[in-house]
């Protein structure tokens, strides 16, 4: 992907990795906007110099809204990566977890589709274009604290996958970014072994700037969860990651 000519819509990129890869968007000399919910953090974004654009993916208004602004202001908009996201603990011995769940699979899979959705007709037209979803080592080696974070991303996966398969012919292409832990917004507390963002963002740019661009942008740092029912550690990884159960606020004390 020649990454120096690009007009790309980050959606979630107000911060964490979606924030990163904006700058390196730029960077590279692509025309970047970022859409998102923090007003705050989009005000930041465009004393930086992006494009700004107010968006709620759990809104199918909000979205509808965010793509007529987008495409006023970049006709020519031929890359939409698709970042929000929010990672929520869950209890599934306590029926009150539910609402997490609902929470977590409208933003993080219906959020994904809304989007999609609002975009695919441009690009199709256009004849030229890219979605990047972003999925998960989660979607691969469930981190069992999280339950609903990782079956929306494990569907997000299999979403890009169809949609890949939907969309051949139409010059438009899908590439899914997986990342692994990365130590964005004090995840280097929560996890003193996450990819340091630097690490990650030049792992991500000189993946994409592959041609072809790998279908799947993996980093080194997230073989082992996308490769271990293959590599035959799943059973011992997802048990080895089942001791972060104890941080559930039940089993603690």
């Amino acid at each position: 992907m020649d990454l120096s000519n690009r007009t790309a819509l980050i959606v979630g990129g107000t911060s964490g990795i979606g924030r990163e890869l904006a700058r390196r968007f730029a960077a590279a000399g692509s025309t970047v906007a970022v859409g998102g919910r923090s007003p705050e953090a989009l005000s930041e974004l465009a004393e930086e110099g992006f494009g700004t654009i107010s968006m709620d993916v759990t809104d199918s208004v909000s979205v509808a809204s965010a793509r007529d602004a987008a495409l006023a202001r970049y006709p020519e908009l031929d890359t939409v990566v698709t970042m929000s996201g929010v990672m929520l603990l869950e209890d599934l011995r306590d029926p009150a977890h539910f609402k997490r769940a609902e929470t977590t699979i409208d933003t993080n899979l219906l959020g994904t589709i809304r989007v999609i959705d609002a975009f695919t007709p441009h690009l199709v037209r256009q004849g030229v274009g890219t979605f990047i979803t972003v999925t998960s080592g989660i979607a691969f080696l469930p981190f069992p604290p999280m339950p609903s974070y990782a079956a929306s991303k494990a569907a997000v996966h299999a979403y890009s996958e169809a949609l890949r398969a939907q969309l051949d012919g139409t010059g438009v292409g899908v590439v899914e970014l997986v990342p692994p832990a990365v130590a964005t917004a004090g995840q280097e507390e929560v996890n003193p072994h996450a990819l340091p963002l630097d690490d990650f963002a030049n792992e991500v740019m000189h993946l994409l700037s592959q041609d072809p661009t790998p279908h799947e942008i993996l980093v080194k740092g997230v073989l082992m969860h996308r490769w271990a029912e293959r590599d035959g550690t799943y059973a011992d990884l997802v048990a080895q990651r089942s001791q972060a159960l104890a941080m559930l606020p039940s089993r603690q004390g």
